[in-house]
């Protein structure tokens, strides 16, 4: 794929970007979690993120003064697409799961290998291996979050890194990492096209899919979720919208640059979630939590450093 040389930088702006608002996205669909439930406070990132997509859509046609038109979409796109916007939704139904066991933060701690898994799969199914740079970043700044997951004090008699926690934290981040390749696979098919439109339209695309499965087996399991997320209608914009500017800033980033360093970058957003909540909470860092924010720190500074 060419592209200009500004290309060579501007993902990670982008990068930061998603990432703060994915925190902002976070914090208001945690807030809809006690009154929807889980799975309806997830499907408000989609379906109230879709005019959002829409709106960047045409913006960013605009912006690229390219008439509006579907691309040369392919099969192979399709699928490629199909595999990022259904992997992700597998990934957080396994994450809830590794939540509801007893010692739900060691599956939290294992769904947080998404970074390796990510460099793993991108070798595997795109051929793009990753530079000695970004395997030592992506292995330092991975310690760091499984350093910051863990919890103070395991539970006494608990099995730790055992059982279905595990098990199901291990899924969820092997899901996140084929979501992530899927839509690194997608952009690939697309040489020709401008990153800013493949982005925008993988948003589109793939909120809408996932809107109709989540929202109709949402309908069919629950009907009055739909009416429930209809009433809480303000809350669910914030999330809708920063939902979509986070995923319109993750795929364009895959446009411009390599899934392995987009995720890896990504881990900014631990930091931010991370010290604002421990700013909010007025709590202080033990050793651990310090020795985890500074590895994630490095290795996102490795990642930046290659350039």
């Amino acid at each position: 794929m060419q592209l200009p040389a500004a290309a060579a930088w501007a993902w990670i702006p982008i990068v930061i970007w998603a990432a703060f608002a994915q925190t902002i996205r976070n914090a208001a669909q945690r807030t809809l979690v006690a009154d929807l439930g889980t799975l309806a406070a997830t499907l408000v990132r989609f379906l109230y993120g879709l005019p959002f997509a829409a709106l960047w859509l045409l913006v960013a046609h605009r912006v690229t003064d390219t008439p509006l038109a579907w691309p040369p979409f392919s099969p192979v796109y399709g699928a490629w697409l199909v595999l990022g916007a259904g992997a992700q939704l597998v990934a957080t139904a396994c994450l809830l799961m590794a939540m509801k066991q007893r010692n739900f933060i060691i599956g939290v701690t294992f769904s947080k290998t998404e970074v390796l898994q990510v460099g793993i799969f991108s070798t595997l199914f795109l051929q793009e291996f990753p530079s000695l740079m970004s395997g030592i970043a992506m292995v330092v700044a991975t310690g760091g979050v499984v350093l910051l997951s863990m919890p103070r004090k395991l539970l006494a008699g608990a099995v730790a890194w055992g059982g279905n926690a595990a098990w199901f934290g291990l899924a969820s981040g092997a899901c996140f990492a084929l979501s992530s390749v899927g839509y690194r696979g997608a952009a690939l098919t697309l040489p020709d096209t401008s990153p800013w439109l493949i982005g925008a339209w993988a948003v589109l695309l793939a909120q809408t899919l996932q809107t109709v499965l989540l929202g109709g087996w949402l309908s069919v399991r629950q009907p009055g979720t739909m009416a429930a997320i209809a009433k809480a209608w303000r809350l669910s914009l914030l999330a809708g919208m920063m939902g979509a500017l986070a995923s319109i800033g993750w795929l364009t980033a895959m446009a411009l640059r390599p899934a392995v360093d987009v995720r890896t970058l990504g881990l900014v957003e631990v930091l931010f979630s991370y010290l604002v909540s421990r700013q909010f909470f007025k709590e202080r860092m033990s050793r651990k939590e310090l020795a985890g924010l500074v590895l994630v720190t490095a290795g996102v500074l490795a990642v930046c450093a290659q350039l």
